[in-house]
């Protein structure tokens, strides 16, 4: 099996350097979109609350996720709390809103990656990352200094910085990125970001420019890309068009899993909701999730979703 990438940048020092070149931008932050300004270097948090020090709400072998990356003995995923998106149904908002979980350390961080790797995880699977990229490289940094060597995915929401994930490039093995919305009103009014649609595009192109499509050895995912898109009440999300994208300008061999597990949760269940987003408060039907299976058809798209992966 090849060993991931960070050995390479570790060995030359590269990592090093890409370690100091993310902390600085915490002196006024600009580590995603919203580039709120806040000094994170002396604790001050700005949109994702978040100071100098990642909050983790909890982390271990996960069975739960796409089959590429459980394999047999687990996806070992860490899961960060806040967030730099405010999804009015978020399955984990008493984690990404509410801050349920404690804060750590760099070196900490590094030895929760080094005790899933004895756990026999196949790989490092960091939920929510965005808003920690800078914290999460020196980790890697440091685990990499003590035997960690398995892949390291990047689980977001995709409202991220081409910038920034500049600094990811040979870093990350494996980018499970969200394909949530073609239409920014809707992306604004349900998860509270301006201009989604341009900022998620330009995120899965260098995402994939960096990894390409998703490569497994035996089963197990070692390197590339894995979409995930979730199928909203009433075609909310723009199902085809979402899907037209990816398959235009990404990859028509690109893995993408289409999730039917919408339950209205949080804040779409408070009385007060936008008449235009009342679908929202009911689940999806079968005939909504079958007809965004078909737009992936249409477009080419048949890798993941029907259970042809690797």
């Amino acid at each position: 099996m090849m060993k991931a990438s960070y050995i390479t940048l570790k060995k030359t020092g590269e990592l090093q350097k890409r370690v100091k070149q993310a902390w600085e931008l915490l002196t006024s932050c600009t580590l995603c979109p919203h580039r709120c300004g806040a000094d994170r270097r002396k604790n001050e948090v700005g949109f994702c609350k978040t100071g100098i020090h990642p909050m983790i709400a909890s982390y271990g072998p996960h069975s739960g996720e796409e089959p590429p990356l459980v394999g047999q003995y687990g996806s070992g995923t860490i899961f960060f709390s806040r967030c730099n998106l405010r999804c009015t149904y978020c399955q984990n908002y008493t984690i990404s809103q509410q801050s349920c979980g404690k804060p750590i350390g760099c070196m900490e961080l590094a030895n929760i990656m080094l005790r899933l790797q004895e756990m026999k995880c196949h790989n490092i699977n960091l939920v929510s990352p965005t808003h920690v990229v800078p914290q999460i490289l020196a980790a890697i940094e440091i685990a990499s200094g003590n035997g960690l060597d398995i892949p390291i995915v990047y689980n977001t929401g995709t409202y991220d910085n081409c910038e920034t994930l500049g600094l990811l490039d040979g870093v990350i093995d494996i980018y499970m990125p969200d394909a949530k919305y073609a239409r920014d009103d809707v992306a604004f009014a349900l998860s509270g970001i301006p201009n989604y649609t341009r900022v998620m595009k330009s995120a899965l192109r260098e995402m994939h420019r960096q990894v390409g499509d998703l490569v497994c050895d035996d089963g197990v995912a070692i390197r590339g890309m894995i979409i995930r898109h979730l199928v909203l009440p009433g075609n909310l999300a723009s199902s085809e068009l979402v899907m037209d994208f990816i398959a235009g300008e990404i990859s028509r061999d690109t893995y993408i899993n289409i999730m039917s597990q919408y339950h209205p949760m949080w804040k779409v269940l408070e009385e007060v909701v936008d008449p235009q987003y009342q679908e929202m408060r009911r689940p999806i039907t079968s005939d909504e999730y079958q007809y965004a299976t078909g737009c992936a058809n249409a477009a080419g798209l048949q890798r993941g979703f029907d259970g042809r992966g690797c």
